[in-house]
């Protein structure tokens, strides 16, 4: 007789993974490695830990550990909110009438509100075990700096946060959670360092993007001792440690016997699409499964779908490495859309080395659409997502809607990466009527796409 599949299924504190998967190991054709600005070589551990953590700068350019053992008291910290539980979503998929099986992974159990948490812990730990003083971001609609200066706050490091100018206007209430952690946060670009005056001088009155904000994290960073830059998305080492979310997915499936056919996230940068999809990725790569995984993004800021596969450069003051990936340019600022999270005008280079090796494929979707969603899904399942969360949601959806039509009883996973309590403001837009889609023309990404550098490596 079959297991019936509880609403939620929790793993046991004591199945808390102890490792966490490096899926660059299973990968033949490895992704490109990140280069020096200033020589276009390979950078070296050495020039990497000027920037960032000397553990974590290893992490960076291992691509041949498959596993990498946790930390005793990163776990220890993880179990104040993991694992996360693995949802059959019953009401939705009655409210669609379909016969599809459709699951998501909740990772907005913990006061961030999202996955974040789930390497700024990671990141905040190696920097304190290095004996600095404190750390230096960016973030966009602020779920990672939140969950940076919880991390910050925990191990008694100083926090400093850059956050894009229109989500710092947008999302007063996410900036408050970071101060109420102790937190500095400036909105960016700013006035307080170099390539923040020129990106104001050379864009005047723009609302930011990640890249400006990434530019100023890194000048911080290495203009003030004893502290290092760290990431929330894009980088390889941020990928492993949200590798968490895919491992603790894959034993609760495989706890009730269930194999996905098909896996969808949100894509922005990287972290929480790698980090879910790895281990399955890991099995493709070997050879013992097949799944569909698809990565949605907004049409806004179609990195997947309309960039290009080439080396850019990560931030916008051309002051990071390079990296190959699926990028828009590092120039391209997207519009002041409540995508959020999700406006980075590149991709990580281990997704797109999948994406440009077929094991995945993308979609883009316009934010109206996402909202109705968003709205579907809370109305039946009691969690007001995310708006980058709902774009899994937005294709989760479709597919489900395509098994009504086929009666294919496919099993859907998805990535709920956090809540939306904090994105009233884009809420109140959709209600309102006032939320408008925007896609950029071919015109505007070509001339974006003409600054790219020329690198032949």
């Amino acid at each position: 007789m079959e297991k019936k599949i509880p609403y939620k299924i929790y793993l046991e504190e004591e199945e808390l993974p102890r490792q966490w998967y490096n899926v660059r190991a299973d990968m033949k054709k490895k992704p490109a490695p990140i280069l020096n600005p200033g020589t276009l070589k390979p950078v070296t551990e050495e020039e990497l830990s000027a920037i960032f953590c000397q553990e974590l700068a290893k992490q960076e350019l291992d691509d041949t550990t498959p596993y990498f053992d946790i930390p005793q008291e990163i776990r220890d910290f993880y179990k104040m909110y993991r694992p996360s539980p693995l949802v059959r979503a019953y009401c939705l998929e009655e409210k669609l009438g379909t016969p599809a099986h459709i699951y998501y992974k909740f990772e907005g159990n913990n006061t961030s509100g999202s996955h974040k948490l789930n390497s700024a812990i990671a990141q905040a730990y190696y920097a304190k075990k290095q004996g600095l003083k404190g750390v230096t971001t960016e973030t966009g609609a602020g779920q990672w700096g939140t969950a940076l200066s919880m991390a910050c706050s925990y191990l008694g490091l100083d926090c400093q946060v850059y956050m894009v100018k229109c989500s710092y206007e947008q999302k007063p209430f996410r900036r408050e959670v970071m101060r109420t952690y102790g937190a500095k946060v400036t909105p960016s670009p700013s006035m307080n360092t170099n390539v923040g005056r020129k990106i104001n001088e050379e864009f005047p009155g723009t609302t930011g993007s990640l890249g400006c904000a990434i530019s100023e994290a890194v000048e911080a960073a290495t203009t003030q001792e004893g502290y290092r830059y760290v990431l929330g998305s894009v980088l390889s080492q941020v990928l492993l440690h949200q590798s968490i979310i895919g491992l603790e997915t894959k034993a609760a499936l495989d706890k009730y016997g269930v194999k996905a056919d098909m896996i969808i996230g949100c894509a922005g940068g990287g972290s929480n699409l790698g980090g879910l999809i790895s281990p399955f990725a890991g099995q493709m790569l070997r050879g013992e499964a097949d799944y569909q995984i698809i990565a949605v993004e907004p049409a806004s800021c179609p990195s997947l779908t309309r960039g290009v596969y080439a080396y850019d450069f990560c931030d916008t003051g051309k002051v990071c490495p390079l990296a190959k990936m699926y990028t828009l340019g590092c120039g391209f600022i997207p519009s002041a859309n409540h995508a959020g999270g999700l406006r980075y005008h590149g991709m990580s280079s281990v997704v797109s080395e999948l994406y440009d090796q077929g094991l995945l494929e993308a979609r883009s979707v316009e934010q109206t659409a996402v909202f109705q969603a968003a709205e579907t899904f809370a109305r039946v399942e009691g969690i007001l997502p995310a708006p980058e969360s709902s774009h899994a949601i937005k294709v989760a959806i479709d597919e489900a809607l395509k098994c009504k039509e086929t009666g294919e009883a496919k099993n859907i996973v998805f990535g709920l990466t956090g809540t939306g309590y904090f994105d009233m403001v884009a809420y109140q837009r959709y209600n309102d009527g006032e939320m408008q889609d925007y896609i950029p023309t071919d015109e505007e990404l070509e001339k974006s796409f003409a600054q790219l550098p020329k690198v032949t490596v």
